[in-house]
């Protein structure tokens, strides 16, 4: 008897509710994209999955 011991992460998506579901176990700071409706998604904690809403890039001025 083998125990399947990948568990299913998902969390839902901020923006539009829909199902998020990595390919992979994701790590705190990736980003994900939402695949219904596009945003990009920043991983908070990975225990359970929690993803906010990704900054915007801002431009670097060498600050």
């Amino acid at each position: 008897m083998s125990a399947n011991t990948t568990a299913a992460v998902q969390t839902t998506c901020p923006e539009c509710e829909g199902a998020i579901v990595p390919q992979r176990s994701p790590l705190n700071g990736e980003i994900l994209q939402c695949d219904q409706c596009g945003v990009e998604l920043e991983v908070t904690c990975t225990d359970p999955l929690c993803v906010e809403l990704a900054p915007e890039v801002e431009e670097d001025w060498g600050e």
